[in-house]
């Protein structure tokens, strides 16, 4: 998988995805054939897959996080699944966020064992073995839709309304993981995030499939004081515009800003350089959680950028406070009837 997206995936087609169609063709192939042939591996509880159309974020770690919450608030026991990707530990790992660090585990691990229980596998089928062991009794995947590996209870397609698809065209042309009609074929839902119309077309093909259409909104948790302040804004995510978006909602003052790749840890030359841009024109820093983890324990003057940087986090909330119960109830439904057929 690519580990960045190329700016021209974002725009309208242009002379770079249409030199590397015959590649895209040979990408959705296999990665079609890899969704709809591979051999699912059962569980014992409940699997449900927060996943995206494309590659790079679109809003499924806090959407994880808001359906753990809901489980939790019914005496559940969540656990979270992740690749772990941006940390270099290759074993299957209960994450620990008072003692792992971000270049061992990667940063969504990290937020997400603030809320539960939380396993890193580069292998699905042993991560998840690993959480049940552990006493989850529902396993919430952050990402690995197109992956297969693990029976889906319920599969929820996070899409922002923004963004969109980009382009439309598969890897390496586009962002697109896999065909769309292939992936439409396996998800249960769309969650429609944001007030844009990005995701207009998709939200239409889904209900004319008989598939039901979520929408939420990501809400800052809290931004301090920020009205009216001029900050400079850094961000290592997939999309840092919607970072800030949400700081001049606020009612901050972007003076200046600094984008990162996804998932990018800093070098000591660039945290000083953000360190020295503040001081001489007097801005507040302000950045996202996962930027912040990213720093938590580093080098240099990571922990200075750390301790003077305002951390704005986001929640995802849903216009139906229903729907992560919904969500549940359709996954435990599906996992009963899955181990009735597979006793009959």
């Amino acid at each position: 998988m690519v580990s960045e997206a190329p700016p021209f995936w974002w725009t309208k087609t242009g002379w770079q995805a249409i030199c590397l169609y015959p590649l895209s063709f040979v990408y959705g192939r296999i990665s079609g054939g890899i969704l709809q042939h591979r051999r699912r591996h059962p569980l014992s509880v409940p699997v449900i897959c927060v996943g995206n159309f494309t590659v790079g974020g679109a809003g499924k770690t806090p959407t994880a996080i808001a359906i753990a919450r809901a489980a939790k608030a019914r005496g559940l026991t969540p656990g979270f699944l992740s690749r772990g990707y941006g940390g270099s530990l290759d074993v299957t790992t209960v994450v620990d966020p008072h003692h792992h660090r971000s270049t061992a585990v990667g940063d969504e691990p990290l937020l997400l064992a603030r809320e539960a229980l939380t396993v890193i596998s580069r292998r699905r089928v042993a991560g998840a073995e690993k959480l049940v062991a552990e006493g989850a009794d529902l396993i919430i995947m952050d990402d690995g839709f197109q992956s297969a590996r693990l029976h889906v209870d319920y599969a929820l397609i996070v899409i922002d309304s923004m963004r969109g698809i980009g382009n439309g065209w598969v890897v390496p042309s586009g962002p697109v993981r896999a065909p769309i009609p292939v992936q439409m074929r396996h998800l249960d839902a769309i969650l429609k995030v944001g007030k844009g119309d990005a995701a207009d077309q998709f939200v239409r093909q889904a209900s004319r499939s008989g598939k039901p259409v979520l929408v939420a909104n990501v809400m800052p948790q809290s931004g301090g004081d920020l009205s009216g302040r001029s900050v400079l804004a850094y961000a290592g995510i997939a999309d840092p515009r919607k970072f800030y978006r949400t700081l001049e909602e606020l009612g901050a003052v972007v003076a200046d800003r600094q984008d990162f790749s996804d998932h990018h840890h800093l070098a000591d030359d660039e945290i000083s350089d953000l360190l020295a841009r503040a001081e001489k024109q007097g801005l507040q820093l302000v950045t996202t959680a996962k930027d912040s983890v990213r720093l938590a324990g580093g080098h240099g003057r990571a922990t200075e950028l750390q301790e003077k940087s305002e951390v704005v986090d986001v929640d995802m909330v849903f216009d139906d406070p229903k729907a992560p119960d919904l969500i549940i109830d359709r996954a435990i439904e599906a996992c009963r009837l899955r181990r009735l057929a597979a006793k009959a």
